[in-house]
């Protein structure tokens, strides 16, 4: 199972997030390139990132950060106000290795459909945010009247691979992984999923392995310590 760090991007300041939205961020790391080193040393291999500025304002401000974090060898896979083929054309400038997209995926399926067929399956994926099973959009503040596994399905249908699941009650709590959403969307959508939100402890990644997830996403946990990044690598098997 490959573990993937977050670092969000406000301002040029790597932030947490709460379930509340952009107005709950914290800043959580003076340098957001010295944590991305910090997650390589450990053995991390992948790095999930989130340009807040973007997500909100439909204007990406934190391009540089980007670019320098992908210099440090890491693959990474980047999210936030990526609404329009040029926005997608842009992000893949900065060296990153897949693109997440999110509201546009509700609003514009055919961007979706779009963007994988111009760069690929692996390159693009896509983020299903959830609360009591129901998607939200611009940032987590929008409730769309829409289920999160039928929502999936049609971007399985359209040939997305990669399925970001987060469910927002979690996120920024450490009360652990929504595994019955999860188990949901593993047995009824044939896609790589990445668990995100919740995760509190390497007993957490460890049952996500069992479940046979391919991918976790780790935030608030490893910036507080009550994940061990390199352990947690170790166990989880080859990045």
């Amino acid at each position: 199972m490959q573990v993937i760090p977050t670092i969000s991007l406000k301002g040029g300041q790597a932030v947490c997030l709460k379930e509340s939205g952009l107005n709950a961020a914290w800043q959580v790391a003076q340098d957001p390139v010295a944590a991305a080193q910090a997650c390589y040393d450990a053995g991390v291999r992948y790095l999930h990132m989130v340009d807040l500025d973007g997500a909100r304002e439909g204007v990406r401000r934190n391009g540089e950060i980007v670019r320098a974090v992908a210099g440090a060898g890491l693959k990474i896979e980047l999210g936030g106000g990526i609404r329009s083929m040029q926005d997608l054309d842009e992000v893949f400038q900065l060296d990153i290795w897949r693109a997440v997209i999110g509201s546009a995926a509700v609003n514009s399926p055919e961007f979706v459909r779009a963007a994988v067929e111009k760069y690929g399956p692996e390159h693009i994926a896509v983020s299903v945010d959830a609360k009591e099973g129901l998607l939200r959009t611009g940032g987590w503040e929008r409730e769309e009247r829409r289920n999160y596994l039928f929502f999936s399905k049609e971007m399985a249908a359209l040939g997305v691979k990669y399925i970001i699941f987060t469910d927002i009650a979690a996120v920024g709590t450490l009360s652990g992984p929504s595994f019955a959403r999860l188990k949901f969307l593993r047995d009824g959508v044939d896609c790589f999923l990445i668990a995100a939100g919740g995760v509190s402890s390497n007993a957490d990644l460890r049952a996500l392995n069992r479940m046979g997830l391919p991918a976790a996403i780790v935030g608030k946990a490893w910036y507080t310590g009550t994940v061990d990044l390199r352990r947690a690598v170790e166990e989880a098997g080859p990045q």
